[in-house]
């Protein structure tokens, strides 16, 4: 049996800013682009890599979710603590400066963790963390 990563969700908070990041900076396809009743999904992934996507969803739209729930996940988005996502580069250095010369909101410079990975930490428009390891 073989089981693979189809898709993995983080909330975005402007779908123009998402793409600019996600899609200019980073550099992956856009798969889907959906609006519904004055909202829009995006799926994104990687080129050359058509099985694995990442869905940009706007938060907090389930039903039942009241608005001092809403606002809180707003908050925790915003701090970087609600979704995540590691990534992996050939060239973490080039990402880095890629996404450094787009404006991209650093958090950490590349460097060597006690742990034995290259990476570096980024947020993306909406203060999703990201993290880019060198890949092996």
């Amino acid at each position: 049996m073989n089981i693979s990563i189809h898709y993995a969700f983080l909330p975005h908070t402007d779908a123009d800013a998402a793409l600019g990041f996600y899609r200019d900076a980073l550099g992956f396809e856009v798969r889907n682009d959906v609006g519904y009743d004055g909202l829009r999904w995006l799926t994104v992934g990687p080129q050359g890599q058509p099985e694995t996507s990442i869905v940009l969803h706007p938060p907090a739209t389930d039903p039942g979710i009241t608005d001092a729930e809403r606002q809180t996940i707003l908050e925790l988005i915003a701090k970087g603590s609600y979704g995540a996502l590691t990534l992996a580069s050939d060239d973490l250095d080039a990402v880095f400066e890629r996404l450094v010369d787009s404006g991209a909101d650093v958090v950490q410079e590349p460097m060597d963790q006690p742990y034995g990975v290259r990476d570096c930490a980024f947020r993306d428009p909406a203060g999703n963390l990201l993290r880019i390891n060198q890949a092996g």
